[in-house]
Parts: C-alpha cells; structure tokens; sequence
C-alpha cells in the first residue's frame, strides 16, 4: 500500500495499492494552508481507505515544482511518516502525476494512439508572472511518462510563444492527484528505477537570505 503526499499546489493525499486501485484520495485547494490541513488529510485518507499507518509500504513524495513554503510542508510529512513508519520515501516530480493522469484518461478513452506522438508541456502557475512547466510525451515500457525537459520556470508572456515554436501542446494543472503520484511511484518501485531527485525541485531561491555582518558602531 502506497501513501502519496503532494504540497506543490494545493494539499493532496492519497491512498493507493501496488495495482494502482485508488482505495482514497482527499484534497484541499488552499495554496497556502499546507502545514493546517495535512495531518487531517493523511487521517482522511487513512480512514477513507480503510487501512491503518502499518499497512503502508511506501510514502510517494511530491518534489515538486512548486514555491519553497507549501512544498516543504508535504516533504516533511511525507519524511516524518516513513520514519515513523521505518518505510521508503519514492520522490516524484509532481507534474508526472498529472502526465500519467492525462496519459490514463486518453488510453481509457481510446485518443492514447494520437497522444502517445504529442508532445505537451505539463503547466502550473508559479506565481510573480511565471509558470512551471515540463515537457512530455507518452508512456515507457514501464508506464510512467516520459519526459523530454526537466521542470523549468518560464515569463508567463514568453510560455505560449515558446511552446507554439516547438509544436507542444499546453496542459494546465490547477491540482495534484495524489493517486497518480502514488501509482507513479509504485510503477518505479516495480521497475528499480529512481524517477525523481532526492533534492526538491524549487527551481527559485527561497526569499531568505543570510544576514550581513553586524554594522560596526562608532562610539
């Protein structure tokens, strides 16, 4: 069983077996409310499914991309529980969560053939006039989304031309399915693959700088 925590967006969990049969999967839209709302979460998402803290084999972290605040939170819970848990944290960039959940929906509804040859570019809003994406296109031989460019922060009036120059199709996210965070990662337990650095994928400074030196006072 498979716990998957998201924090780059809004707050997601979700609980999903080794199959990808999502047993729960709970949200809150609220940017900014992380560190209020995931405790609560995990017990929903616990509860909903079903099963308790020792049922889980895997935490699915959510690495991002996504501002330093609210992704810390989840990477910490997500870190906090399989400790406590004595478990494997499976980082995982989040916008692979939404590709293979627009991948599944178009082999579902029968349109994977003709997306399994696009590209398109995975898109959130990364505040101060700029937009995260990541460049995709169709499934491996193991189900997981292959990417074609790492997670990279764009001007919001430059995305559209850039994306249009290179023949790729814009896909906006406005959520994290936890549930697909956790397939992902359970598809790259199975396949012994690491698909996502151990480092969070801020892609922008934290607004914290170290403090100067102490001015020197003259008496």
């Amino acid at each position: 069983m498979i716990l998957g925590i998201d924090t780059s967006l809004g707050t997601a969990v979700a609980v999903v077996e080794p199959d990808g049969v999502v047993r729960a999967q709970v949200e809150s839209a609220d940017p900014r409310g992380h560190a209020e709302v995931i405790g609560t979460l995990i017990q929903r998402a616990l509860a909903e499914a079903s099963v308790t803290v020792s049922d889980i084999s895997y935490v699915a972290a959510g690495m991002g991309p996504g501002p330093f605040t609210g992704l810390r939170v989840g990477i910490a819970a997500a870190r906090a529980f399989a400790l406590g848990r004595g478990v494997p944290v499976v980082p995982v960039v989040s916008h692979d969560a939404v590709a293979l959940e627009l991948l599944l929906h178009d082999a579902l509804t029968g349109g994977y053939e003709d997306a399994a040859d696009e590209s398109f570019a995975v898109v959130t809003d990364a505040r101060r006039r700029e937009f995260a994406s990541t460049l995709y296109r169709g499934l491996d031989d193991d189900g997981l989304p292959v990417r074609l460019a790492e997670p990279a922060l764009t001007p919001r009036d430059d995305l559209d031309r850039m994306l249009q120059a290179a023949g790729v199709i814009r896909r906006d996210a406005e959520r994290i399915p936890a549930a697909m965070l956790a397939l992902a990662a359970s598809r790259a337990v199975v396949a012994g693959r690491t698909i996502a650095p151990a480092d969070v994928l801020y892609l922008r400074s934290p607004d914290v700088t170290m403090p100067g030196a102490p001015k020197r006072v003259n008496l």
